[in-house]
Formats: structure tokens, sequence, C-alpha cells
């Protein structure tokens, strides 16, 4: 009997990496529900392969011009639908078993806690659930028994490394560097999106490559492995490892560190967890260890990264320190995207946000999209002042 699969964010890149897998393996998976943001011609492009039940776009304006696009190429039985319910109506509908929780960030929330409250299994791809809401989330993840596997590299590695967790002296995020690993930091102040865009190892969306660049991404990882493997944040380090061979790392009390290993690409983790704890063919090519032998280390610069800084901070600090810091960020991120904020001026805008609000620790859903909101506010007034700065 094959598992119904619903892909939260089917257009990005985990998303299409998920399909690509998937497609490996019709005597097993089939897929139930699609959603995507805005790009009509892509799903629809899904949507002739893959033949979901049913669709959720962003937008009705998206969701009509989809509609019209299925029904001239003769598929008019799948359903499309729009909007933040539709979002979380698919997520629990029945007929999915499982859920790729793929879309990026604080607009994956919902959506994947609603997969949790049905019940589903969830593949975590969205980091943000843990960064905005994670002891809420974890309870009710708990609460519901819900299987939930880690997608992001570093936390499949982690998960496959991690065993029953005891013993485990601390684990150790790998992280790539990002583009701008070794530029004079007075070239900083004048970073394109392009560049900040263009990873050297792996494929991703603009926002999660803008985050690789400035280490957020790797901070935010450092929050959500705080959850998923309850540890402090005194047991979480980061090492740049400029190859992304070794996607992560845990050592243990008797000196012993086990790694997981294998060539930058999101089908690799994907496929362990569809399978779990099973193996699959994941179209991922072998690594060539004789190729791979100059695998370099070293200790991230927090000058050149203070993202990374301000993100251990938040998690120390607790309350809704970390909740704030992804409001700031993607609000200080879309400006930098926009051509509206230096990329220099990432982190500035991020720290000035966090200084002025200090909120509890949320305990309900309605309190973290407050916070959330109210961060966002107050990242916009701060926006305005440092986008008018003049360049350094």
């Amino acid at each position: 009997m094959t598992r119904g699969i619903c892909i939260l964010g089917a257009t990005g890149s985990i998303g299409k990496s998920t399909l690509d897998v998937l497609s490996r393996h019709p005597e097993t998976f089939r897929v139930v529900a699609l959603t995507g943001n805005q790009r009509v011609q892509e799903m629809l492009e899904l949507c002739k392969i893959h033949q979901p039940e049913q669709v959720v776009m962003a937008s009705p304006e998206a969701a009509q011009q989809l509609q019209v696009l299925l029904r001239d190429a003769g598929l008019k039985q799948i359903r499309v639908e729009s909007g933040p319910e539709a979002l979380a109506g698919v997520a629990r509908m029945d007929g999915v078993d499982e859920v790729m929780a793929a879309i990026v960030g604080a607009a994956g929330l919902l959506p994947t806690l609603a997969a949790v409250e049905a019940g589903k299994k969830v593949y975590l791809a969205n980091k943000e659930c843990l960064v905005m809401a994670g002891k809420l989330f974890m309870d009710r993840v708990r609460a519901r028994n819900v299987v939930l596997l880690p997608i992001d590299s570093e936390h499949n590695a982690v998960f496959q490394c991690f065993a029953d967790g005891r013993g485990v002296r601390r684990i150790l995020l790998t992280a790539s560097g990002g583009p701008f690993r070794t530029w004079p930091l007075e070239r900083l102040e004048g970073v394109t999106p392009d560049q900040a865009c263009a990873h050297p190892n792996w494929v991703m969306g603009r926002k999660i490559s803008v985050d690789s660049a400035t280490m957020m991404n790797k901070g935010l990882e450092v929050i959500e492995a705080h959850w998923l493997f309850q540890l402090p944040a005194e047991q979480i380090d980061v090492v740049i490892h400029p190859q992304s061979i070794i996607h992560s790392m845990v050592e243990y009390v008797d000196g012993s560190v086990l790694a997981q290993l294998g060539n930058p690409d999101m089908r690799t983790p994907i496929a362990h967890a569809l399978a779990y704890p099973e193996r699959i063919e994941s179209g991922v090519s072998s690594l060539d260890l004789a190729r791979a032998a100059d695998l370099q280390f070293e200790q991230p610069d927090l000058q050149r990264f203070p993202c990374l800084a301000l993100a251990f901070a938040a998690l120390r600090s607790g309350g809704a320190a970390a909740t704030v810091l992804n409001a700031a960020n993607e609000v200080a991120v879309q400006a930098f995207l926009d051509e509206q904020l230096p990329f220099a001026r990432i982190a500035a805008l991020v720290e000035d946000t966090l200084a002025e609000l200090q909120p509890a620790a949320p305990d309900e859903l309605d309190a973290v999209l407050a916070i959330d909101h109210e961060a966002r506010v107050v990242a916009g007034r701060h926006l305005r002042r440092h986008a008018a700065a003049p360049s350094a």
C-alpha cells in the first residue's frame, strides 16, 4: 500500500528534490497534495508529472491562473485552492499520511503545526517552526505522538550519528562559510543580492542563500538543534567546513566523534527520512573519497559573521528572543534582496530589534504570532533608519 504525501513548498529546492526522490519509488509513495507560492508555470509542470489530488497556491490570482492552465492541459480533476486556511487544510487532509514541511520562513509554521495536530508524520525542513515556537511546537509533537524527522542536512546528519543520545558531549554543526568566507571585511558593504545568492556548494532559494552568506542560517540551525536534540547552547558548536562533505558530527564523552559524510545534495537527507529506519536509493552519486581527501575546518569569525553570535545570544537569553530574531532577520533579508539595505547592515538591524524587544516566552500560538508581528513592525522602523544611513 502506498503512502500519501503532501509537500508544503513543492516549487522550492527542497520540494523539487523531494519529488525527485519520490519519483524513484512510485510503488511506495503517492503525491496527494502540493503547495506553492506564485510560480504557476512550475506548479503546472509538477501537476502534469505527479497529478496530485489538490494544489494550494498563495494567492487567489495564482490559483485561478493555475486552474485555467490545468483545465487546458486536461487535468481539471485537480482541485486548486489558495490562502493560509487551505494550506493548513491540505496538511491535515484525509489520504495524507506524511507531510514534507518545506515552506521557507514564518509562513511554514501554521501548516506544519496543522500537520502535527492531525497526527501526520512530519519531515521538517522548515527550521522557523522551532526557532519561532520551539517549546510550543515540540510539546504538541509529543502530545500527539508524532514522528518528526529532520531534513536539514546538518540535523539529519546529527540524527544519524546521535543514537539514543547517551554519552553525548556535544554536537558540531558544519557550515560552508558561504561565498564571502575569505573576502576582506571592507568589501562586504557592497555585496549584491546575486553575489550573496551564489552559494559555492548548494543550490538553494534566495532567502536561505542570503542566510547562509551571513551565517544566520547556521544560527537558526543552532536553535533548531537545541529543540530537536534537547541540548543547551553550551553543547552545540559550529565549525566551518568549506567542502560541505561532512554534514555534521557528534562527539561523545569517551572521545569518539561520529560524522556523516556525503556529496552536498539534499536528496540524501530527504531519502534517509522518507525511508527511515530503512534506506532507499536517492539518485545521489557516490562520494569519491580520493577527490574529497582535502577536508578543511576552521572556527567561525564572529566579526565576519555577527548573525551567528546574535543567534547564540538569543538562544541563551530565552524568552521570545528567537522569535524576534527570526522576524527581524526575515525583514532584513527581504530588504537586502530588494536592494533597500546593504548586506553588511543585516546584522545591525536584527541586533537593534532584539535590543528593543524582550518579550516573555509565548505559551500559545496567538502569542507567537503577535510577537512575530510586533518584531516585524519594529524591524521595519529600524530599516528606515539603516537604509537612510550613508554607506561606509
